[in-house]
């Protein structure tokens, strides 16, 4: 499995996390997603490494800007 954390902008409350969370979520071969609100931080484990232009999507489809990929 491998962990890797993403910077996520723009999420105010528990609805963001909701959305950020089941987007990425969806993505082929993840396991988990952990959103600390607080921080901005989204930590996804996967099965295998994730294209970055994939989780980028995942993320403005929920409504909020990836930082870093």
């Amino acid at each position: 499995m491998i962990t890797t954390t993403y910077q996520v902008q723009g999420m105010t409350c528990g609805h963001c996390v909701n959305s950020v969370s089941t987007e990425i979520g969806a993505i082929s071969g993840v396991s988990n997603v952990a959103v600390d609100l607080a921080s901005g931080q989204v930590t996804v484990t996967s099965e295998a490494p994730l294209d970055p232009a994939t989780v980028r999507a995942a993320v403005d489809e929920a409504g909020y800007d990836l930082v870093n990929a």
